[in-house]
């Protein structure tokens, strides 16, 4: 099946109003700029998608990215573990404003409740948050003379995520450090939609280099010349 789309509006059609989406990346390391800027841009021109829920690693930086789709009104909370990163701004903003809920989840523990979601795990425990503002209303237990907090699983309605080379059956490869979340995202998803820096042609990434099997990916898009997150901020460019 050939899951390749011919460009990025067609790749994200489907998200809608009120989804929970999974982003890709750790800091500017894998986020997929393209795809989130094109959702930006139907939100200008309709209003939708709005009210989302996005989980990510961080709140976003600048006025690009997430951070750019927080600037102009689309997300209604945000599940991560780092509210305050380089240039916090819009985030701060918003939530200050109180226009904005956050979930805050120890960065382990995020990648820990994605992964979760995806092998259909739908509790744990660990000791990560214990006795803290965190851990409150949650449910505990003690094992082997230790306390744990139970945490449950996340999975999302889409995620969206970059990969570096994508066969039209949708197998990835990750450019190094834009690993990060990104496998244990398209696991956890019902919907997975991928920006690859290249697609080829089925047979031609060696099997034992495929990371994320075509299995969980639903729709890919070739973006060749990928922006960067933080190139994007030294130029000083705020997308909202």
């Amino acid at each position: 099946m050939d899951k390749s789309v011919a460009d990025l509006a067609s790749a994200v059609e489907d998200v809608a109003d009120g989804m929970t989406v999974m982003v890709g990346g750790f800091g500017g390391s894998g986020a997929p700029i393209e795809l989130l800027h094109v959702l930006i841009d139907r939100f200008r021109a309709t209003g939708s998608p709005g009210n989302l829920t996005i989980i990510n690693n961080n709140a976003g930086n600048g006025r690009i990215g997430i951070a750019a789709m927080i600037d102009v009104g689309m997300v209604a909370k945000m599940i991560c573990s780092f509210p305050r990163s380089a240039d916090p701004r819009a985030f701060t903003e918003k939530y200050l404003a109180g226009e904005i809920e956050l979930e805050l989840v120890p960065q382990g523990t995020l990648a820990e409740r994605i992964r979760a979601g995806g092998a259909g795990i739908p509790a744990f425990y660990t000791p990560t948050s214990y006795g803290t503002d965190l851990a409150k209303g949650k449910p505990t237990g003690e094992f082997d003379g230790r306390m744990y907090v139970q945490e449950r699983w996340l999975k999302a309605d889409v995620a969206i995520i970059k990969a570096e080379l994508a066969d039209r059956q949708g197998n990835l490869t990750y450019r190094k450090a834009g690993r990060n979340f990104l496998p244990l995202m398209a696991a956890a998803a019902g919907l997975t939609i991928v920006q690859a820096t290249r697609i080829v042609e089925p047979g031609e990434i060696d099997p034992e280099q495929v990371i994320t099997p075509g299995l969980f990916v639903d729709r890919i898009v070739e973006v060749a010349d990928a922006q960067q997150e933080e190139a994007l901020m030294r130029a000083g460019v705020a997308y909202s």
